[in-house]
């Protein structure tokens, strides 16, 4: 099967509903366990653990308690994949299957924010204090759909995504928090309100500045000092050997691939949108340390952590890979990227499905997982 029918087999429908990995931790017995797990991790850990061994080897297959569910960021992102195949080959059908993906993303949006955004669609725990709500949008959802519209825009010239994509820059301009800033350095929130500083999302934010900056002739400059700063904020918490803490400023932070991969591409891509000079120092380094301390030879795959803050079943995650089969393109890494894409095959393909998972006893788990992570596979072989 070539690349064209593979994303087809997976985004040629008229919806993308999907199990998840994190189906679990969006039970309400999972979010109270995990609740339980942050406040106090001798009390949690025990049902944390039976929770993650119940998930992978007794209701892996069977899913039962579990529903499929859409997420904007799938739908974005096969939007983006056809998108990239109807460049590459005028199909009808391609750009017919992105409209709808874009129709559904502009009905299922955040309501009651200054502007169009998105989230994950389930609650996530991230702390005992910290628990976001299914409806909230993120920094880091958003983009994608601003770059799913922004390419769809390219084709159609069509002035209503315009107005989508304006009232996206309403968001990030009044209803995302400044976290911190001065003449030099600008920090943004993860969410709508004052909640976590975040590398990645950051770098995000960056981005979709990036993509406002091309739509937006009168706020150049303003747009462009923006990224500066965030920018230097991600310049300035890159650690000496080329590593991002996922969050620099705690100290149970934790340092895993596709996390880093989400940076140096947000810098990549900003950069390309942008006339602001590449950071060629900071991509490079950081893409030696993922290299060096990600890469397993042995299988020609990521894994996850280089530093963890828990303990964890996963051999390799296919977003890991995923990530970095996007990232090698875009640092013209071609014999990387043909390894890897060999490599992924290899693991993580089984009697015409894709798996996301390979625990240690290197068993392959979560079939057919849209979110996480075939459909961020299928958009970087699509590139």
């Amino acid at each position: 099967m070539n690349n064209f029918e593979l994303i087809e087999k997976y985004c040629l429908h008229n919806k993308l509903t999907t199990y998840d990995p994190y189906d679990i931790w969006k039970t309400n017995l999972g979010i109270k366990v995990k609740q339980l797990y942050y406040k106090n991790k001798y009390l949690g850990l025990m049902p944390a653990g039976f929770l993650a061994i119940y998930d992978l080897y007794i209701n892996n297959s069977m899913r039962i308690g579990y529903k499929k569910q859409e997420y904007p960021i799938v739908r974005a992102q096969a939007t983006l994949a056809l998108l990239n195949l109807y460049k590459k080959e005028s199909k009808p059908i391609y750009f017919e299957y992105a409209k709808k993906n874009i129709d559904w993303l502009l009905e299922n949006s955040s309501k009651g924010y200054n502007g169009k955004c998105w989230g994950t669609g389930f609650r996530i725990v991230i702390s005992d204090t910290l628990i976001y709500d299914e409806k909230v949008p993120f920094s880091t959802n958003t983009p994608y759909i601003l770059e799913a519209l922004y390419e769809y825009f390219n084709i159609t010239d069509d002035v209503t995504i315009l107005e989508v994509m304006q009232s996206i820059y309403d968001f990030y301009e009044k209803d995302l928090v400044v976290l911190q800033e001065d003449e030099n350095m600008l920090i943004t929130s993860y969410g709508p309100f004052k909640d976590r500083i975040v590398t990645n999302a950051v770098s995000y934010t960056m981005f979709a500045y990036s993509i406002f900056y091309k739509l937006f002739d009168n706020k150049k400059k303003y747009i462009a000092q923006k990224i500066e700063k965030m920018m230097n904020f991600i310049t300035s918490v890159q650690r000496k050997d080329g590593s991002w803490l996922y969050a620099p400023y705690d100290t149970n932070s934790f340092i895993d691939c596709f996390h880093s991969a989400f940076v140096l591409k947000n810098i990549i891509k900003t950069s390309k949108n942008t006339e602001l000079e590449l950071k060629s120092k900071v991509v490079n380094s950081g893409y030696t340390y993922i290299k060096e301390n990600f890469l397993d030879e042995s299988f020609g795959l990521f894994k996850r952590f280089s530093i963890s803050n828990k303990p964890s079943l996963t051999k390799f995650d296919l977003y890991d890979n995923a990530e970095m089969l996007y990232l090698a393109m875009l640092m013209d890494d071609s014999e990387l990227f043909k390894s890897l894409e060999k490599n992924i095959e290899i693991y993580f393909y089984s009697n015409k499905n894709i798996y996301s998972l390979i625990d240690m006893f290197k068993m392959k788990k979560n079939k057919n997982t849209l979110r996480w992570a075939v459909m961020p596979y299928l958009l970087a072989k699509s590139l």
